[in-house]
């Protein structure tokens, strides 16, 4: 099958990896899972969203592909719906280890910052994330917030009943649409290009074996032109290089198997010079930043066709009739598309081959210029585009090391200061999830009102 339809069975269907078992936050880390520095820049998003917006009498939060609820759960918290306490380290978000202390925790410092009227300035004591923006608001946030969870799995038993769940996106969302991770797994095709043109990629969900199939639809080819563009130098070589599939003549090609994709000895290395995401300290999980696995045959042009993943964004930007729409997540831009594709897998905490057999996750980077054109197209809005090292920076999380003095006045409040400032460090190195994209589609807003400095010198200009 086409690995669209594969990818959709064996991440949606029945039985499919995110509908069962323990849900992704026993697979691999995001930044969700990382550090509470990542939902309290969010928090004090929401509160800076709710002031621009005039303070509206329901101020919506969604999440697409919400998980497990993780992050929707540390928002309830911070706003102060929901009384769960938020637990040391891991903001509540997944089990601490064996041994660790169940002491609740702060969310990071919070710099003062000249240039940006976003940035609280709460010193480096015990204030929480939670300070509101919105003290003039004439009801408190906290009464008027609707928090709800897009996801296709069932509802946990555990989720606090503040919390909406629901597998479709509603419709008239005022406030804030979250997508953090979630573009990288809605299922697309994968195309080659032969002597013929291009092909679609078939593959066999039970072992992950390839072989071409029909040439690509009118839609994906327009899409490739305009979004994925490949030199002659790269089409000449899947051409002619020696045993690709170009040699095939046309009936042929489509009987030509790639080998199989084997499973690497999980104590040894892949020998091919690959390396995985640097799991982050005191985490076995390896977080989704590295595209690309070992094992995928790379001796011919693979391209991800991208489309789906515009019709998402798009569909999901039109359900929000006011606020913003935001997507977190690994991608890559038109002048520098990877040459093989991106396409991995994750399962317990290690980077598989992809087999879309259901036992483990399926993804792929996103092109994210392309996403955002289409949202761009819905919302009748300029987008802005950049790092999350830009966003969290700009919302307050720039991982800035606490002064000295703070040592000797409060030696206690210093060390929380420090671990605080060391978990956005992580969120913020460009070297892996600081690296992730962030994409600010405004919707019946100007992007001016977005936070100042949120996205970087990135160039977002659509080909013409």
């Amino acid at each position: 099958m086409r690995w669209h339809q594969a990818m959709e069975r064996a991440l949606y269907g029945a039985d499919g990896f995110f509908v069962s078992g323990a849900g992704p936050a026993a697979h691999f880390r995001t930044s969700v899972h990382a550090s509470p520095v990542f939902s309290g820049a969010l928090l004090r998003l929401i509160h800076h969203l709710d002031e621009v917006l005039g303070f509206p009498s329901v101020f919506d939060v969604v999440d697409v592909g919400a998980g497990r609820g993780e992050l929707l759960r540390s928002l309830s918290v911070g706003v102060g719906v929901s009384g769960e306490p938020t637990r040391s380290g891991r903001s509540g978000l997944i089990p601490a280890r064996a041994g660790s202390p169940e002491t609740p925790t702060t969310t990071a410092t919070v710099r003062p910052s000249p240039v940006n009227p976003l940035t609280i300035t709460t010193g480096y004591g015990d204030e929480s994330c939670a300070s509101d923006l919105a003290a003039g608001a004439p009801v408190p946030l906290a009464e008027r917030v609707r928090f709800t969870a897009v996801e296709v799995a069932p509802r946990p038993d555990d989720l606090p009943e503040q919390i909406a769940w629901t597998d479709r996106i509603p419709a008239g969302v005022t406030g804030l649409l979250l997508a953090t991770e979630w573009l990288d797994n809605v299922p697309l095709d994968l195309a080659v290009h032969t002597q013929h043109g291009w092909h679609y990629l078939l593959v066999d969900p039970t072992s992950g074996e390839e072989t071409i199939g029909e040439p690509v639809g009118r839609a994906d080819l327009d899409w490739l032109s305009t979004w994925w563009p490949i030199s002659a130098t790269t089409r000449l070589a899947a051409t002619t290089r020696p045993g690709s599939t170009g040699q095939q003549s046309a009936n042929a090609a489509t009987d030509v198997a790639f080998p199989p994709a084997t499973a690497p000895d999980p104590g040894s290395s892949t020998g091919s010079g690959f390396r995985a995401a640097r799991p982050a300290q005191g985490s076995s999980l390896t977080a989704r930043s590295r595209s690309g696995c070992p094992e995928t045959p790379t001796d011919h042009a693979r391209v991800e066709i991208g489309r789906t993943r515009d019709e998402a964004w798009a569909d999901a930007v039109g359900h929000v009739e006011r606020g913003l729409a935001l997507a977190v997540d690994y991608g890559h831009l038109r002048a520098e598309r990877p040459v093989d594709g991106t396409l991995t897998g994750y399962r317990a905490g290690r980077q598989v081959p992809p087999v879309p057999d259901g036992s483990c996750d399926v993804t792929a980077h996103v092109a994210m210029d392309s996403v955002a054109a289409a949202g761009e197209r819905v919302a009748r809005c300029a987008y802005l585009l950049g790092s999350q090292r830009d966003g969290l920076r700009a919302l307050g999380a720039d991982g800035g090391r606490p002064p000295l003095s703070l040592a000797v006045s409060d030696p206690a409040g210093y060390v929380r200061a420090l671990a605080a400032a060391s978990a956005a460090a992580e969120l913020t190195d460009a070297a892996g999830l600081g690296g992730h994209l962030w994409l600010w589609q405004p919707v019946g807003l100007s992007a001016d009102r977005l936070p100042v400095g949120c996205a970087g010198p990135i160039d977002t200009a659509a080909p013409s």
